[in-house]
């Protein structure tokens, strides 16, 4: 590791402690030299710009002050995919549960929510229902995902859907308002294939 590479750790690490982030976030693979210890830069650059915004001040690991975390304890994930907490115009509202799946990708303006306004006072939520994201999935820029969804391993989320029920199955791509099934997917010798 190079004197800059040190330097940047050392600031890192200070920041953490001053920002309060669990050290378990701070141990996957963007804290490692294949990947430059880009993570060391979300720690140094996202602290500060979330208590100089006043935004995901209680989030115990470095998230983008573009993006708005509610609820983080409820919110659970792996460390190597920190990096869908670095987009812009994200919403993760954790009144429930959200888990997200190892390998899954995150794009920016995404909003997964676990509970919505009650139609009849809008100062209330309504009950939260979890949302669970499998593996290897890919949610689509301007998706959304809706209370009490499941989406199994490998599904894909297309670009400005809106996902009202589940795709326990996986294997899959959901597109359209409301989202619906577009394609399946089968497993072929490991390699990922698109049938109609």
């Amino acid at each position: 590791m190079g004197i800059k590479l040190k330097i940047k750790t050392i600031i890192g690490k200070a920041y953490a402690k001053v920002y309060h982030y669990d050290s378990k976030y701070l141990s996957g693979r963007w804290f490692t030299a294949e990947q430059n210890y880009i993570g060391w830069n979300w720690v140094i650059k996202n602290g500060p710009n979330c208590h100089r915004r006043g935004t995901n001040l209680s989030c115990p690991w470095p998230a983008s002050a573009d993006s708005r975390i509610v609820g983080a304890t409820n919110i659970e994930f792996h460390p190597d995919d920190l990096n869908n907490f670095q987009h812009f115009g994200c919403y993760f509202q954790g009144k429930g549960r959200i888990t997200i799946g190892k390998g899954t990708w995150i794009a920016p303006n995404v909003g997964i929510i676990t509970a919505n306004h009650n139609a009849w006072d809008l100062d209330k939520h309504d009950d939260a229902k979890p949302v669970i994201i499998g593996e290897d999935c890919w949610i689509g820029m301007n998706s959304i995902i809706l209370p009490g969804v499941e989406l199994g391993c490998r599904t894909i989320v297309g670009a400005g859907a809106v996902v009202t029920k589940s795709f326990k199955e996986g294997f899959c791509i959901v597109a359209g308002n409301p989202a619906k099934l577009i394609k399946k997917m089968e497993i072929d010798n490991n390699a990922y294939n698109i049938n109609s």
